[in-house]
């Protein structure tokens, strides 16, 4: 099953982001392990934590009428 929602915010970002580690079974520190990264890290990304990155991604988006959207699949246990 896929799940869609649309990015609006770096926090709509994060909860999407949050819900795909939650579907796939995975602790943040999991998530942080397979991705060589910290686990206050993913917690940052999860809390959508303003970063100069996503201010501009997001000024970028809304200047130029550019819809995002993200598409949750979950993962085969081997990925």
């Amino acid at each position: 099953m896929k799940y869609t929602g649309k990015v609006t915010s770096p926090q709509s970002l994060g909860r999407i982001l949050q819900q795909a580690r939650l579907i796939n079974g995975w602790s943040q520190r999991e998530l942080a392990d397979r991705l060589g990264t910290t686990q206050r890290y993913i917690w940052e990304i999860e809390a959508g934590k303003p970063s100069i990155f996503t201010d501009r991604l997001f000024s970028y988006l809304h200047i130029t009428g550019t819809d995002l959207t993200a598409t949750i699949s979950k993962k085969d246990s081997h990925d």
